[in-house]
């Protein structure tokens, strides 16, 4: 790793060492804690399993059982029957980019924004999002301290830093600093690991090699046009066939594979033919195209984004908000189209450059009832994004079983006040909600009793 870098994250770990104490004293730990007469959602089934017990040993689920169960010494949580779900997944998420502005983010200190971000990383594990998929940005000292225990938040399956062509989405370099002269140093995005410009075949698989040196669990590309960046229209398609090839044969040859920022028919084609399998946005889907992700098994991870109100974006300059309208108009339609094929479809959020938002993170998955039924929306949530996830294969940072409540699988949990299969919205305040949340056996919330 650079040597910047490196002093960096030490600095960072530093800092976070110095508010540890304070992250702490809301995490419990116990070698075993039972749920006592609990209802529980178990990722997949569309009917609750009624008045059953649940025992957690260290950071598994150990036993369910519909009777009483033995376990001397054990916190025990009584549930009065409750839900009892699997932690949230949200499959497209920015640790290092959601909560200030863009003009703030690309301007800030790597070591100040880490720290943000470490806090931040706080109230995503709060709103019962216990993992995440990183969708780009160097969050990986942020995940370091998360799993080292320095400080709080969600499991982090990270892209590290996503890779780019010249006048794509996420070059974020000013109007005046092309044509590029090799002798330049890169830009300070670049330089720690936020973003990469490649261009040509070998730059691609310099880039996408050193994205997963540097740890990443799936590599992120850029295959079109993009909202927040200025360079790049819509329509564009980003990178040529062999480009796109090249990154897909890095990942493969590292066991995982490649999750594309794309919008337009034609690029998504183009990446699933050069063998992507996880498709971001993809707003402007045609019916043969969803008709071909479905025969290929290709994911289609969306966003149920708003097109007016409260909830709506809002960008910085017009022309990202232009572009913002253009895409969520499609989104209706993308949306019946997928589920008519059937497409592996998987719930993110990409909430951007806006701690307001960032914060309504549950609220959004609420806003799958619009389309979904509240059993399919929690499903795609939990169960079905762990199965995209765990696509990563070797890469996973956090093996076992995600996204489920089954003997043997991770133990992830939400206890939530009232049944989310018959009203979805109480996903959307977990404050009120969310009475207990559980991550790898630790309790980081506990409001009962």
């Amino acid at each position: 790793m650079n040597p910047v870098l490196i002093i960096i994250y030490r600095f960072v770990l530093i800092l976070c060492l110095v508010g540890a104490a304070g992250y702490a004293e809301a995490r419990t730990t116990a070698s075993r804690v039972l749920f006592v007469n609990v209802n529980i959602f178990d990722g997949t089934s569309e009917k609750l399993l009624k008045n059953r017990n649940v025992l957690v040993e260290r950071n598994l689920i150990k036993k369910i059982l519909d009777r009483t169960i033995s376990a001397p010494g054990a916190v025990v949580i009584r549930g009065q029957q409750r839900t009892l779900m699997p932690g949230l997944i949200d499959a497209h998420w920015h640790t290092m980019l959601n909560f200030w502005p863009i003009s703030r983010v690309l301007a800030a200190d790597f070591g100040y924004l880490s720290i943000a971000a470490a806090n931040a990383s706080w109230a995503t594990l709060r709103r019962g999002f216990t993992t995440v998929r990183d969708a780009g940005g160097n969050c990986l000292g942020v995940k370091n301290a998360i799993d080292a225990g320095l400080v709080e938040g969600p499991r982090i399956y990270p892209s590290g830093p996503y890779i780019g062509q010249t006048a794509g989405h996420g070059d974020f370099r000013g109007p005046n600093d092309v044509p590029e002269n090799p002798a330049t140093p890169l830009d300070y995005p670049q330089r720690v690991g936020h973003t990469l410009i490649a261009d040509g075949v070998p730059e691609v698989l310099q880039r996408s090699r050193e994205a997963l040196r540097m740890g990443a669990s799936q590599i992120k590309t850029m295959g079109g046009g993009g909202v927040s960046s200025l360079y790049d229209p819509l329509d564009v398609t980003e990178y040529t066939f062999d480009e796109m090839k090249a990154a897909v044969d890095v990942a493969k040859t590292w066991n995982t594979y490649v999750m594309v920022h794309v919008n337009t028919d034609a690029a998504v084609r183009q990446w699933i033919q050069a063998g992507a399998i996880s498709m971001e946005h993809g707003f402007f889907i045609s019916e043969a195209t969803a008709k071909l992700m479905a025969r290929k098994g290709v994911w289609w991870s969306m966003q149920p984004m708003e097109l007016s109100g409260e909830d709506a974006f809002v960008f910085e300059n017009p022309v990202s908000q232009d572009k913002y309208r253009q895409v969520v108009a499609g989104l209706d339609h993308v949306i019946a189209l997928t589920k008519k094929y059937r497409v592996k479809t998987a719930f993110g959020t990409d909430l951007l450059f806006d701690a307001d938002l960032a914060a309504k993170q549950g609220k959004f998955l609420a806003k799958l009832q619009k389309w979904y039924t509240p059993h399919e929306a929690l499903k795609m949530a939990t169960h079905d994004n762990a199965e995209l996830l765990k696509l990563s294969g070797p890469r996973d940072p956090y093996p076992g079983q995600l996204g489920v409540i089954k003997e043997g699988a991770l133990a992830d949990l939400i206890l939530v006040d009232g049944n989310p299969l018959a009203n979805l919205d109480l996903v959307a305040d977990a404050d009120q909600n969310f009475v207990v949340i559980m991550k790898d056996g630790a309790i980081y919330k506990n409001t009962l009793p």
